[in-house]
């Protein structure tokens, strides 16, 4: 498929990564969800928060979020409530660990962690005719190595896939976001992944040492101490090559939009699959010149022109069904 021209036009100042980034996430003020929450127990003995917005109609958008994100992010929040405006219903995420409650079991959350996502779908399917991945960052990795690793069916009633601002090179974009001038993004991230730490360091003494801890000072370092053994990785080397979703990418036969921005501050230019995407006709590539990570800042209304090429895309998918 070829790559789909880009229409996304910001104001001079937002013409900046880290600027359209930063402002998306401290003054965008979106309408919280009037969402219902069902606590799912997991397979293994776990827990998941699920946020939905259900009104009986026969489609559902399921939302995943970025690395410590959650149903109340300003990007999650406005997809749901546009979508829900629109005729479907919403499932929103909260990982393992990122509901407000830490979860039970040493297992957490990381960009290829897809197995409680296979069982909502598997379970949401009942209830539903028709189901769409949404996934931002983390998740969109997520969403994208769910529907092309193989590991798990792909559901009949998956319809389409949606990725924005993926680090679908785990390796790059973790050596680029432990860079010195993105040194503000890991500083915010490791605060919280590593209070995380000390919580399941009291929980599972057994598997977790606390004074690692005090040897992280990046993301790569938390991966290499914590997200890579902890679920079952060679480190974060190991993680980063069993995980991205870039190796599979030529393997997706769903009718898949991915959207990046060539300004963003987290990821390599590897994370925009050019050449994949004129050679699979079910990849749909919007490739922007600026926007940053989960920004794409546009003003004069209650959604960004993001929200609108999502609702756009999906509607897209089933005219042609």
């Amino acid at each position: 498929m070829p790559i789909i021209d880009s229409t996304y036009n910001p104001k001079w100042w937002l013409r900046n990564g880290h600027t359209n980034t930063l402002y998306t996430y401290f003054y965008r003020q979106q309408k919280q969800p009037d969402y219902q929450r069902e606590r799912w127990d997991t397979v293994d003995g776990d827990f998941i928060d699920l946020d939905f917005i259900k009104k009986r109609n026969r489609k559902l958008a399921i939302v995943s979020h970025g690395l410590e994100g959650g149903s109340d992010s300003q990007y999650i929040m406005s997809i749901s409530n546009l979508l829900s405006s629109e005729g479907y219903d919403i499932c929103a995420l909260n990982y393992r660990s990122c509901s407000g409650e830490m979860n039970k079991t040493l297992t957490m959350y990381h960009s290829g962690f897809t197995m409680d996502l296979n069982m909502i779908v598997n379970k949401l399917a009942k209830d539903y005719d028709d189901l769409y991945l949404i996934g931002y960052s983390l998740g969109g990795n997520m969403n994208l190595k769910y529907t092309s690793d193989g590991i798990y069916p792909i559901h009949s009633k998956i319809r389409s896939v949606v990725s924005v601002s993926a680090p679908i090179d785990l390796a790059g974009s973790s050596k680029r976001i432990s860079s010195w001038y993105n040194y503000h993004y890991q500083y915010s991230f490791l605060q919280t992944l590593n209070a995380k730490m000390r919580i399941k360091a009291v929980m599972h003494p057994e598997a977790i040492n606390i004074n690692d801890i005090k040897k992280v000072k990046t993301l790569i370092d938390f991966d290499d101490y914590f997200t890579g053994p902890l679920h079952g990785f060679d480190g974060a080397q190991g993680y980063y090559r069993s995980c991205n979703a870039l190796q599979y990418l030529e393997a997706i036969t769903l009718p898949t939009l991915l959207i990046s921005s060539e300004d963003d501050p987290f990821l390599t230019k590897s994370c925009i699959p050019s050449e994949i995407a004129k050679t699979n006709k079910d990849i749909h590539l919007i490739a922007t010149k600026y926007g940053g990570h989960v920004g794409f800042t546009t003003f004069g209304g209650d959604y960004y022109w993001l929200d609108y090429e999502i609702l756009n895309f999906i509607r897209s998918v089933d005219v042609k069904d």
